[in-house]
């Protein structure tokens, strides 16, 4: 699978994100974190302002939206022109009908889990996925941490995924970094968001080629680019 880089806008500076946005031309997604301040601990953006990146993007928008009653709300970004809209399955009351609306509104539909929520009990919503999202930090603030506690998780969704032959984009959210992002790849992630990682660094372009790379190298190795291999039997 295309390793992809999706650039968290929340470690850019608000003040000019337009600029910041220029300065990840080589990732593949701009990855804008929507926080209602509800659903998680912090406030950030809403749909008006997702609505004016996605006119000044360069890149297709990603949105992750940690908000409380996505079923209302998940469709309006896709009509905002969101290429990409994640919402949590913990906050979602009818999660096929959300999912099933994303994409009749245009975007493709991501369904993300926090921490601590298991993969098994979602495998049957696969079909209607083109990406999983695993949170791998309590979703809320940037800065956070890496859990290597998901790492098991990423595994078995990657398995659940190989076992069902769905066409789904596996994404990690939360600590990628240069030390993080290849045991990531290991373990079957393929979409890898990084914010502090990004725009931390001198030149966020730059290190959008170095964790490609990184992850890239991982991949080719991993258990799950080998045929009929299982997560048990590296």
């Amino acid at each position: 699978m295309t390793v992809q880089i999706a650039p968290s806008i929340l470690s850019a500076d608000f003040a000019n994100l337009a600029r910041d946005l220029g300065r990840i031309s080589e990732a593949d997604w701009a990855h804008v974190d929507v926080m209602d301040n509800h659903f998680v601990p912090n406030l950030t953006v809403g749909l008006p302002v997702v609505e004016a990146l996605v006119k000044a993007s360069p890149l297709p928008v990603d949105a992750h939206l940690m908000i409380a009653d996505p079923d209302r709300w998940a469709p309006g970004y896709a009509e905002a022109g969101a290429a990409s809209v994640t919402f949590h399955v913990e906050a979602a009351a009818a999660p096929i009908r959300t999912a099933r609306a994303i994409r009749a509104a245009g975007a493709r539909v991501g369904m993300a889990l926090k921490p601590a929520t298991p993969i098994e009990g979602y495998e049957d919503l696969l079909g209607e996925l083109d990406l999983l999202l695993l949170m791998t930090v309590e979703p809320g603030f940037g800065g956070q941490p890496f859990l290597d506690l998901v790492l098991p998780k990423i595994r078995r969704a990657r398995a659940a995924i190989a076992g069902r032959g769905a066409d789904v984009w596996l994404q990690v959210d939360g600590g990628v970094s240069a030390q993080t992002i290849e045991r990531c790849a290991e373990a079957g992630a393929d979409v890898f968001v990084a914010g502090s990682a990004v725009y931390g660094a001198p030149d966020p372009d730059r290190m959008v080629g170095e964790l490609r790379a990184l992850a890239e190298q991982a991949s080719a190795r991993a258990w799950w680019q080998q045929a009929g291999q299982r997560p048990d039997q590296e």
